[in-house]
């Protein structure tokens, strides 16, 4: 093969972490008064036409899944803080 042709592919099974919010949610998530279940965050999801079961959810806390930017609004909004919260701002 020439290396001319030769387009790099990014490794994203390489990355330690897929998500920066993951953990953020999850303490937004147990803060909550009364605290949020995994499962009722994927209800209240799903109330506003974002499909993410528990598991999905599960996977985002534990940063083994990428957010799509309308899903990381959502989720805020779910949990009732804001975007610029989720990434760690005041």
């Amino acid at each position: 093969m020439n290396s001319a042709f030769h387009i790099p592919v990014k490794k994203t099974h390489q990355l330690s972490s897929r998500n920066v919010i993951g953990r953020r949610i999850r303490e937004a998530r147990l803060k909550s008064k009364p605290p949020v279940s995994q499962d009722d965050l994927a209800g209240r999801l799903a109330a506003k036409g974002i499909v993410l079961d528990q598991t999905a959810v599960s996977r985002i806390e534990r940063q083994e899944r990428y957010l799509m930017d309308y899903e990381v609004a959502a989720i805020a909004k779910c949990l009732k803080v804001s975007v610029a919260w989720l990434h760690g701002e005041k």
